[in-house]
């Protein structure tokens, strides 16, 4: 038998009951569309992840000051005054692989600009920090090292403080007050959005750390020092001589443990990352059980599709049709209802993916390999499930099916 006859047949089979096609298709449907909805979710959700990772910065190493447990009690940045610039300007010095180096001081903070104010966190940087946190600029320029000599009077806003102090309005050129310090705005950062955490990444003001540290936050010390390695592979030995230097110049006895972390952001994000992976997948899984339901339901319709159509059956058996016509006309009927029940899943999947998406302001990612897997599944439950009827109906004697009342 043609391929397309069967196929056309098929199609006339199915449209004699149209509820019960209906109705069986919707099992698929429910299943593929459920499958590309949570796979959507949970790849936007990696891709979060992953841009989180990239934007962490280039082969990062992050010194904070504090220890991680001193004398069973974890020190924050704001305890512990033992990191100084002259550590940064040491690490930079003798650690050959560290490439950049970056002082940093942050607190919070309110700035005003006429009679809009904002309250924000400032970070007192060097400009290498820029290039280590992939802090790009969408408009200005960066603040130079003659500016933190001099202790400059500048600063770069994020998106957050330019959307709500300067609305409708460019800030480049205008003056702030932060605290107390009036501050030439010179820069605006591109925006980064929410963090994986939630946080807004965008809000906040830099500014040359001497200016944060001196007439800003008034101390002398550092709360964190940021850092690139060479390469990736740097890292880890990278991460071991600063530790070595620390220690000494902290006058550390070998008893005594360190009063400073090398934090690892981005292997947390990269657990995070496998969560959200194995969430996914978990998810999944458990869509598929519809799938499952789905192909069993086209089974059942197809048996009784069998006993319906038995006297047809022996009707085409009789007048020559063999038991290969027979078993591939049946089988493509239940492929064409789980290809027509996919194709609907897939379209479904879809629109659910955007309308989740925009409902929880959550990147859902559709990608042509969800779709094609979805094809490829309807395909298989089709012909497994599809099987033994066929199989059945192929089976039944001529002469017993034509007197089958």
């Amino acid at each position: 038998m043609l391929f397309s006859a069967a196929f056309a047949m098929a199609l006339r089979a199915l449209a004699r009951n149209k509820m019960r096609t209906a109705l069986t298709m919707l099992g698929i449907t429910i299943g593929i569309g459920a499958v590309i909805c949570t796979v959507a979710i949970g790849q936007g959700g990696q891709n979060m992840v992953r841009e989180q990772l990239v934007s962490l910065g280039t082969n990062l190493v992050w010194i904070e000051s504090g220890g991680r447990n001193v004398n069973g009690v974890r020190t924050g940045n704001q305890a512990t005054k033992t990191l100084t610039v002259g550590d940064a300007k040491a690490i930079q010095r003798e650690v050959p692989l560290i490439s950049m180096v970056s002082a940093n001081v942050d607190g919070s903070v309110q700035v005003a600009y006429g009679n809009q104010n904002w309250y924000t966190r400032f970070r007192g940087v060097a400009p290498e920090y820029f290039t280590i946190r992939r802090w790009y600029l969408a408009e200005g320029s960066v603040f130079t090292s003659r500016d933190v000599d001099r202790m400059a009077d500048v600063c770069i806003l994020g998106h957050t403080i330019v959307t709500n102090l300067f609305p409708g309005e460019d800030p480049v050129g205008k003056t702030i007050r932060v605290s107390n310090v009036p501050c030439l705005v010179i820069g605006t950062a591109q925006p980064k959005g929410l963090s994986t955490s939630g946080w807004d990444q965008d809000d906040f003001v830099m500014l040359p750390y001497t200016t944060a540290m001196k007439k800003i936050k008034g101390t002398n010390w550092l709360d964190d020092i940021f850092t690139s390695a060479v390469s990736p592979d740097a890292i880890a030995p990278a991460e071991q001589q600063v530790t070595l230097l620390l220690r000494q110049r902290h006058k550390l006895r070998p008893s005594e443990p360190d009063d400073f972390n090398i934090r690892h952001p981005e292997e947390a994000l990269q657990a995070q990352e496998q969560a959200s992976k194995t969430f996914t997948l978990m998810l999944a899984s458990i869509a598929s059980v519809s799938l499952l339901v789905g192909g069993i339901g086209i089974m059942n319709i197809m048996l009784v599709s069998v006993t319906e159509r038995t006297r047809e059956i022996g009707v085409r058996m009789a007048v020559g049709a063999t038991e290969e016509d027979v078993q591939t006309q049946f089988l493509i009927e239940a492929l064409v209802l789980s290809l027509l029940g996919g194709a609907l899943g897939v379209f479904f999947g879809v629109i659910a993916s955007a309308g989740v998406s925009h409902v929880l302001d959550w990147p859902a990612i559709v990608s042509p390999i969800a779709i094609v897997a979805a094809a490829i599944v309807s395909v298989a439950i089709g012909i497994f499930f599809g099987y033994y009827p066929a199989q059945k109906a192929s089976q039944l004697d001529p002469i017993e099916a034509l007197r089958y009342e």
